[in-house]
């Protein structure tokens, strides 16, 4: 069960890095490659969907790496 955790966990954490770097600022990522038009003031659809992708990715993170401590130790 270790290997597969461990395996998993770094397939996440590419996952989340990814994810996190599009998330960059309001002229860069996402926002920055036309997604967003100029006449909207608010987040678009992408970039709300974006969001909550990388949370859930977050919490799949998270709960992983309390698995693999509780296998550790």
């Amino acid at each position: 069960m270790l290997p597969v955790l461990a395996i998993f966990h770094v397939v996440v954490s590419f996952s989340m890095m990814g994810l996190i770097l599009m998330h960059s600022g309001r002229e860069a990522g996402l926002g920055g490659m036309g997604f967003t038009p100029a006449s909207q003031g608010g987040t678009h659809i992408v970039e709300r969907n974006l969001t909550r992708v990388t949370i859930v990715v977050a919490i799949v993170f998270f709960l992983n790496t309390v698995a693999l401590f509780h296998l550790l130790t």
